[in-house]
């Protein structure tokens, strides 16, 4: 589904023509730069029409890392206007970096040979895409110049333009215009008639020069293929290389490609997965915080139970001393019996025939009265035992159920 204006943001102005305009713009989906084409069909005849839509056409089927990417169009039938959406070329044209580089002339700034032998090599490799159609057709670019010559931030190639291509079949002629430019046509004549032209500055190689003789000869059954181009000793190895590269990133994009239209309800169905992460995101954030609460609960109910416990063991070493007073005085008692306070014995005698007091009846009561503070101590020992072994257990299954939500392993 094609886009819609609205879909990008004008950013500037690249430049103007008779055809329109070429603008810069962002992607509002994804922020990815481009440019776009504004071209005004209302005024053109039947024939510019038909030119138009062949080379939409002809950029929608090219998909090459050194042709310029298609990405969209756009018609705005209200306004006449076709919307072409390429990509963006920030390195500039070839035309222009010629012109920078003659401008600095004086300071013998020439391009290194190395860079020309890879665009030679890049460029080659996007015609020879061009001239393999699924068709059977070829597709001859017939406006082959610097300025449709672009370069991205990495200096690679970008051949771009495709507005006067015309595609031929084989029980067609193909273009025959040997590949020469002049001031006047009867300039233009003599040197094609002539095949004359300057040599190119003797910093470059005498290899690199015969290549460029060959291609620009007059006849153009003598002139080397694209093929013939590629497997020249002199960039042989470079074209290798980079169809290599060209290889494996069609491989990486053809597992992962990238969507060239965002329509409406993909952007929807975008937003929709968006809102239910986030919405996982808060329930397991609110998750947490929950686990983090219990967690704090149980920290203080082990602190309680520790307490208790400090508590319990006090009161037990307190209780001690007092059993084992009574534990003596049982073994020294005759008959290892506990000598009980009677109210009808004056005296009771000991075993080195002393005699003792024996314990007044007002007394009984205070006997009996420890006797059941150390079973309550007892008692409440054992209470407090079994609480804290509660807690523990407790504890130990909050621990694994918590563990269990953050997806951790328990280890008892």
């Amino acid at each position: 589904m094609p886009g819609r204006p609205d879909d990008y943001e004008v950013l500037l102005t690249i430049g103007a023509g008779s055809y329109g305009k070429c603008r810069k713009v962002r992607r509002k989906a994804d922020g990815k730069i481009l440019v776009w084409k504004e071209l005004d069909y209302g005024m053109m005849t039947e024939s510019e029409k038909q030119m138009l839509v062949s080379e939409v056409n002809l950029l929608r089927e090219l998909r090459h890392p050194n042709i310029v990417r298609y990405y969209d169009r756009i018609i705005d039938r209200s306004s006449t206007t076709l919307y072409i959406v390429m990509e963006y070329c920030d390195g500039g044209d070839l035309a222009s970096l010629i012109a920078k580089c003659a401008k600095e002339r004086h300071v013998l700034h020439f391009l290194d040979e190395s860079f020309v032998l890879r665009v030679l090599t890049q460029l080659t490799l996007a015609l020879k895409e061009c001239h393999r159609r699924s068709d059977g057709g070829v597709t001859v670019h017939r406006d082959l110049k610097p300025a449709n010559v672009f370069l991205d931030s990495k200096q690679n190639v970008k051949l771009g333009d495709f507005g006067l291509a015309r595609i031929l079949h084989h029980d067609t002629s193909f273009a025959t215009t040997p590949p020469f430019t002049a001031y006047n046509q009867k300039e233009l004549a003599e040197k094609i008639r002539e095949g004359r032209f300057r040599r190119i500055p003797y910093r470059y190689s005498d290899e690199l020069n015969d290549l460029l003789r060959e291609m620009l000869n007059v006849k153009d059954y003598c002139r080397p293929s694209v093929e013939d181009i590629l497997q020249h000793p002199l960039i042989e190895a470079m074209a290798t290389e980079e169809q290599k590269q060209n290889l494996d990133s069609r491989l990486v994009r053809s597992w992962e490609p990238e969507r060239a239209q965002y329509s409406d309800a993909a952007m929807n169905e975008l937003k929709r997965k968006e809102q239910q992460l986030q919405e996982r995101e808060q329930a397991i954030k609110e998750r947490e915080q929950r686990l983090e609460q219990k967690e704090r609960e149980l920290c203080v109910r082990e602190r309680l139970a520790k307490d208790k416990l400090a508590r319990a063991e006090s009161l037990m070493k307190r209780c001690n001393p007092h059993k084992q007073q009574q534990e003596v005085t049982c073994a020294e008692g005759p008959d290892n019996a506990l000598p009980l306070p009677l109210s009808t014995t004056k005296k009771n005698s000991l075993l080195d025939g002393s005699e003792e007091k024996a314990v007044p009846p007002h007394n009984m009561e205070n006997y009996f009265l420890s006797k059941g503070k150390n079973s309550d101590l007892k008692s409440r020992l054992y209470a407090a035992n079994l609480r804290a072994q509660a807690l523990a257990e407790l504890e130990k299954s909050y621990q694994l159920k918590s563990r269990q939500i953050l997806g951790m392993p328990f280890t008892g």
